[in-house]
């Protein structure tokens, strides 16, 4: 169990969720700050950020993200980690064709994604695996980010002073970011998200069990410090689990718009249910400067 404080992370926005499945979801700049910053003040000591563009599609444009960033620090100290990963839509994906395949050109997307670190957080995202995203009407997304493209990342990363969160939705998701720690890519503490409860949507995402939690926790180099973020129903037994192992939580609109079944949630209440489970097993959620001691992030990223 962890000692004493455990890091909660809100992912208010996501790349996927839209204002029609639940009108809570906070997709611009001023709504997305206000509920992070009523979110820091309930308990949370990192954010998730996605950022979209007006029409609410996905982006990585770093203006977008810096306006974002910039509100939500004129509110409060949270830890911002900015999303490389963006969305099923908009400039992130390309003209899709009549069977399912992204037109746009591979490198003109992956250099879309890159734009995410540039808008000076602390953390950012890197989902280093290659996989198929199923949408509801039946498009296939592909994630296509090679041994290659993922060292790039994290090597920009590292240049800039941000800490990498290693994203994986199963053990076998976990072997290149290891890869790429043992080649110094990253330094202590490592940090990774265990996202859980995913595989309907997303191709070799397992769903939250106890003993696919363990499984990959058994995994971690020496040195790592994990969240979890159950997805829908799981984000209530994949946050005890994880506080159990040992480890942190993510919850959010990002992950699940429902506080109960049938029951639309929003962030603040979401945040405010975790911070009285933690409570009630005896720990503390973590300030942003207890978050910030116990993530090793001592350096200021840098813009370039």
């Amino acid at each position: 169990m962890s000692e004493g404080r455990v890091i909660i992370t809100i992912a208010p926005t996501g790349g996927v969720g839209t204002k029609q499945a639940n009108p809570a979801l906070p997709t611009q700049p001023q709504e997305i700050a206000e509920d992070v910053i009523r979110c820091c003040q309930a308990g949370a000591s990192v954010v998730a950020v996605h950022a979209r563009r007006p029409d609410d599609t996905a982006t990585c444009d770093p203006e977008i993200y810096r306006d974002i960033n910039e509100r939500i620090r004129a509110g409060c100290d949270i830890i911002i980690n900015n999303s490389t990963g963006g969305g099923p839509t908009g400039e992130m994906v390309g003209p899709i064709t009549a069977g399912g395949v992204p037109t746009g050109d591979v490198e003109m997307l992956w250099a879309e994604r890159m734009k995410g670190i540039e808008a000076d957080a602390e953390i950012c995202t890197h989902d280093a695996f290659c996989a198929n995203t199923y949408l509801p009407d039946g498009t296939t997304i592909v994630m296509n980010a090679s041994l290659q493209r993922s060292r790039e990342l994290a090597q920009a990363m590292k240049d800039r002073g941000i800490k990498p969160e290693w994203e994986c939705f199963s053990v076998a998701q976990m072997i290149d970011p290891v890869r790429l720690i043992k080649e110094g890519l990253d330094e202590p503490p490592y940090i990774f998200n265990f996202v859980l409860g995913a595989h309907k949507n997303i191709q070799g995402a397992m769903p939250f069990t106890p003993k696919t939690l363990v499984a990959m926790v058994d995994e971690l180099p020496k040195g790592s410090i994990f969240t979890v973020s159950g997805i829908g129903p799981a984000q209530v037994p994949a946050a005890m689990g994880a506080i159990l192992c040992g480890g942190h939580v993510r919850v959010g609109l990002e992950d699940n718009i429902y506080y109960s079944r049938g029951v639309l949630a929003n962030n603040l209440q979401l945040v405010e249910r975790l911070v009285r489970q933690v409570r009630e097993m005896g720990l503390e959620p973590a300030t942003p400067a207890e978050a910030r001691e116990m993530l090793g992030l001592l350096r200021k990223p840098s813009v370039h």
